[in-house]
């Protein structure tokens, strides 16, 4: 291998002085915080498949669809009738798993996998799932989307008890609860230990001889069936199917537990029925906007909260112009009930990602012209409203609106497809506490002098909900996990209220990965 030199020495790079260098790294660093702190985290993705000669690499197949949803770790445990297999890696799906030698060591016709971003424990190779654990009645591996409210509280208990952790994430309480289960059913077991969680969760885990879905009794976290040459497969979203030509079947209810097996499938229902609450958020920006949720359409559903934002706060402008790419379908609404012309005002980089601002702190990132540059042909001397999906800490925001106004825009208003976030999220969404959020801690003027644009409006919860189809919120009865916006949470959040404090986020062991 030819060596290579240190890419953390910035002046190997570029011919600047030391002074310089402390400047481009200090505008690294910002900018490095506004870029991967100014936006909603994505979740998780899970996928798996029964009954399929190829399940590893269909399953492969399948994360590259959901990649959207995470993007710092991934994961394939596989069993071939007498062994499992486990590969898990740091970094995107294509880095490993596109390789021939890496998915010949996944043999089998069952296999699970999942794609992470860390929202409860560091990104560090012991917490890439799918966790796998060899308990009495044989393996069992476990991928989750979402997050537990009681995850660190029963977590602290197992401990007490004996349990020895091995990450710190709070789906190895999963695995805990199962080994602990003194039922003679591993069904029966993996029901017990889903009674004593708290919170949002789509669980695709396998055996030696099953396939197993969850979701949870409000069915906040989604989780699909599909079907491929009669094998069945459970995925995050539809996308994943149409990634590999599989059929839709249908969603996993709210509260169900299927189980494949050569039997055939099996569907437990164990929980008292209740009015689902799913995320209003994969609608607003987590989904793939050619998936269907809940049986609606993301792309249909983000297009009408434009077309309602533009009902509710329209200005008089020359063109329509899309953050992106979040904010793309919004703006086409926009563009379509409002008759302004929708123009590709910003251009983004696709090719800035995660694996090249990783290395180095210098020279990461100069501006946010890395990730977006401004199309001036398009917004030149023009009145421009921009659209984008949601705003956070409103950081980048402020750079896209001086970077529109540099470009050369007369006015520039900002308008988002979704409510003033105000409060915290505990179910898998990595947003700062309520001080770190511009809404919360700001008026809309403030917010508006913030970023600097004319004028700022968000779209109102009413309207959010009328978008959906719906006549509107109903505070005795919400659709919808809404607590983004109204502060009010669909479960007990048991680990916010505890006296004695807990960490939000554990580490208990520092190491290479």
């Amino acid at each position: 291998m030819d060596e290579m030199k240190n890419p953390s020495d910035p002046a190997d790079h570029l011919d600047l002085n030391p002074t310089a260098i402390e400047k481009l790294d200090a505008a690294a660093i910002e900018m490095q915080d506004d870029l991967e702190g100014d936006t909603l985290r994505e979740e998780c993705g899970v996928f798996g498949i029964f009954g399929h000669p190829e399940a590893a690499a269909i399953t492969a197949l399948g994360l590259h669809a959901l990649q959207h949803r995470g993007q710092e770790a991934a994961g394939i445990v596989s069993f071939d009738g007498s062994r499992f297999h486990s590969e898990r890696r740091l970094g995107l799906v294509g880095d490993t798993f596109s390789r021939r030698e890496v998915i010949e060591r996944l043999p089998g016709s069952l296999a699970v996998g999942h794609v992470r971003y860390s929202t409860t424990g560091a990104t560090i190779l012991r917490n890439v799932q799918p966790l796998f654990a060899e308990l009495n009645a044989g393996g069992f591996a476990v991928g989750h989307n979402g997050n537990l409210t009681n995850g660190l509280s029963l977590r602290r208990e197992l401990v007490r008890n004996g349990a020895m952790m091995q990450s710190t994430t709070d789906t190895e309480v999963i695995l805990h609860l199962v080994a602990q289960s003194k039922r003679g059913r591993f069904i029966d077991r993996f029901i017990e230990s889903l009674r004593a969680i708290e919170g949002a969760y789509s669980l695709v885990s396998m055996t030696n001889k099953k396939l197993i879905g969850a979701r949870d009794p409000l069915g906040i976290r989604p989780l699909v069936l599909g079907e491929l040459d009669g094998c069945p497969i459970l995925a995050s979203e539809t996308c994943a199917l149409d990634m590999i030509g599989a059929k839709y079947v249908r969603d996993i209810e709210p509260g169900e537990i299927i189980v494949f097996d050569e039997q055939g499938a099996q569907s437990h229902k164990p929980f008292p029925p209740k009015p689902p609450r799913p995320c209003i958020f994969e609608y607003i920006y987590f989904s793939r906007p050619d998936s269907i949720v809940g049986g609606r359409s993301v792309y249909d559903v983000r297009k009408a909260f434009g077309a309602q934002l533009a009902r509710e706060s329209h200005v008089e402008v020359d063109v329509v112009v899309p953050v992106p790419d979040s904010g793309v379908p919004a703006a086409v609404g926009y563009s379509q009930h409002s008759g302004v012309p929708f123009e590709l005002g910003i251009i983004r980089n696709h090719y800035v990602g995660r694996t090249f601002i990783q290395p180095t702190q210098s020279v990461r990132e100069l501006g946010v012209r890395m990730k977006h540059s401004a199309n001036r042909a398009a917004i030149e001397g023009k009145r421009i409203i921009l659209i984008d999906d949601s705003l956070v800490r409103g950081t980048t925001s402020k750079k896209i609106v001086r970077m529109m106004r540099d470009a050369g825009a007369r006015e520039v208003h900002f308008r988002l497809a979704s409510p003033p976030i105000l409060y915290p999220d505990y179910y898998g969404i990595d947003l700062p506490d309520r001080g770190g959020l511009l809404a919360a801690t700001h008026s809309l003027e403030e917010m508006r002098e913030a970023i600097g644009a004319d004028s700022l409006a968000f779209l109102s919860i009413d309207g959010m909900y009328r978008a959906m189809g719906e006549p509107g919120r109903d505070p005795a009865n919400p659709k919808f996990a809404d607590h983004c916006f109204t502060g009010v949470y669909p479960t007990h959040l048991t680990d916010q209220t505890q006296v004695e404090p807990q960490p939000r986020q554990l580490s208990l062991l520092a190491e290479a990965s």
